[in-house]
């Protein structure tokens, strides 16, 4: 297992145990794994005396100088931070790929399994070669290469953590997680690993900052990462749909301060890449809200209740209400769809509502909904005019049959005037729905347009001089019949 750990790091780092010419003798006379090494390990612990009173840096107790070697065609740019990661007046960077010596000690580094696996392999060579015990007591070098793009300085913090344990001290913010991380994962310095991918899962990022994670996260894989994963990646590939499933639900069912929080969900949806997502949202707003109103009015018109008068009524009370409320949800769900041109399935559906519409027709035929929800028909005829005003004027392409249909379906709901204006501020509306319609039914085949023109006389119930919509869609039908009768005589063939 060691050799495989020193087999996948052999394209960072080249090490090289050989003896130097200095002949003075270490302390100790032996090299001895870390699960004999009398000190604590544990990351948490800020214990300056965990070092057992070595010293990083100290020439006079040191087993290994260590040679950070880093590549001339890739010298890091200087260091950003001495508070952060170390202190620069002991890690100047070295020139153009020259070797920065560093005196440490065998068993403070084998808490790095990279460094154990090492001095393990020396430990076994010395058992089989008796006869260099002696030459055991020199100072081993080993040179490792700097990953490109890493300070020396963070290379020489993450050291000395080995002695000092501080990492609370060391590691103060994301900027110094992000630097020392990578020399840990590098070196398998497994408590460091641990203690960096804690504090970076228990702190804020910034946008940045989350950029780095995820490719640092990305390049070591490693098992650690789990919780910063959990960060990064949704439970399920539904993740986005399911939240703004839940904004729009809530934005239009579950709050009192409900216009800004409309506004709010709204611009979310206008701000979001994804047009297929947003439609995706809608349509399943708009098919339920309107699914409601649906059984709602028909509940109204055919209560399935047998009961006193009291009873039904307060049924139909209960419905038309309900009605009323997710009328609004619906009118604010077609806006929305109309703003983020996402409305060519909401204008289908529109289009198929006769038995809806005949429903329609059955309440506002007594005088019960005036009483009880006054504003429901000017809530279903907003919906009808704001999709049939997209329609008009190309924001939606809907095909002829669609525009038929849906002038053909609506059309009866909106000439029943008598029942639908309860207030003046409604008159407006119906005008406006009109004008749309008239446009609507001019770009349909002569034929189709002939007959549903004929069920706009009622849009001229004061004067001629108050409905010019109507007198100008009369007056195009009839220049384009005429039209059409002089070409079809020119084209007829000559007999004569």
């Amino acid at each position: 297992m060691k050799t495989e750990v020193i087999q996948n790091l052999e394209k960072v780092s080249n090490t090289e145990a050989m003896h130097v010419s200095n002949k003075r003798q270490r302390v100790g006379s032996s090299y001895r794994p870390l699960s004999s090494v009398p000190f604590s390990s544990t990351p948490d612990m800020d214990d300056g005396n965990s070092s057992g009173g070595l010293v990083f840096g100290d020439a006079s107790t040191a087993d290994v100088v260590l040679h950070l070697q880093q590549e001339e065609s890739s010298l890091p740019e200087q260091d950003k931070s001495v508070d952060e990661i170390g202190d620069p007046s002991q890690s100047g960077a070295p020139e153009h790929g020259e070797a920065h010596a560093l005196n440490v000690h065998a068993q403070i580094l084998t808490q790095c399994r990279y460094f154990d696996a090492l001095l393990s392999d020396r430990w076994q060579d010395g058992a089989q070669n008796p006869q260099e015990e002696c030459e055991k007591t020199r100072p081993i070098r080993i040179n490792l290469c700097m990953v490109p793009g890493r300070h020396l300085s963070s290379y020489i913090a993450t050291l000395k953590l080995l002695y000092t344990h501080d990492f609370f001290g060391t590691i103060k913010n994301v900027e110094s997680a992000l630097n020392i991380l990578p020399i840990a994962a590098q070196l398998l310095y497994d408590h460091c690993i641990s203690f960096c991918v804690r504090f970076l899962e228990a702190v804020s990022w910034t946008r940045e900052e989350e950029r780095r994670i995820v490719e640092l996260v990305s390049c070591l894989q490693l098992d650690e990462s789990s919780a910063l994963l959990a960060r990064l990646s949704p439970v399920k590939e539904s993740a986005v749909v399911d939240m703004f499933n839940g904004l729009v639900y809530a934005a239009t069912h579950n709050h009192q301060n409900g216009a800004t929080v409309k506004a709010f969900v709204a611009q979310l949806l206008s701000g979001h890449a994804s047009r297929d997502t947003v439609r995706q949202v809608l349509d399943r707003a708009f098919k339920h809200s309107l699914k409601i109103v649906q059984d709602s009015v028909e509940e109204y018109t055919s209560p399935n209740v047998r009961g006193h008068h009291d009873e039904i009524e307060a049924l139909q009370r209960q419905h038309l209400h309900t009605a009323v409320v997710n009328g609004r949800h619906l009118l604010w769900i077609v806006e929305r769809m109309i703003e983020l041109r996402v409305a060519e399935t909401a204008v289908v559906e529109w289009s198929e509502q006769g038995a809806f519409t005949a429903n329609l027709k059955r309440a506002f035929s007594d005088d019960t909904w005036r009483n009880i929800a006054p504003g429901l028909p000017a809530l279903v005829l907003r919906c009808t005019c704001r999709l049939a005003s997209a329609v008009s004027v190309g924001s939606i392409i809907a095909s002829q049959q669609v525009r038929l249909k849906l002038v053909k379906d609506w059309l009866p709901v909106l000439v029943s005037r008598d029942n639908l204006v309860s207030a003046n501020h409604n008159k407006s509306l119906h005008q406006e729905l009109e004008d749309v319609f008239l446009n609507i039914i001019l770009t349909l085949p002569m034929a189709d347009a002939q007959k549903l023109l004929q069920q706009c006389l009622s849009f001229a119930t004061r004067n001629l001089e108050d409905c010019p919509h109507l007198v100008n869609a009369f007056d195009v039908w009839f220049r384009r019949a005429t039209q059409a009768s002089v070409i079809d005589r020119e084209m007829e063939p000559d007999t004569g």
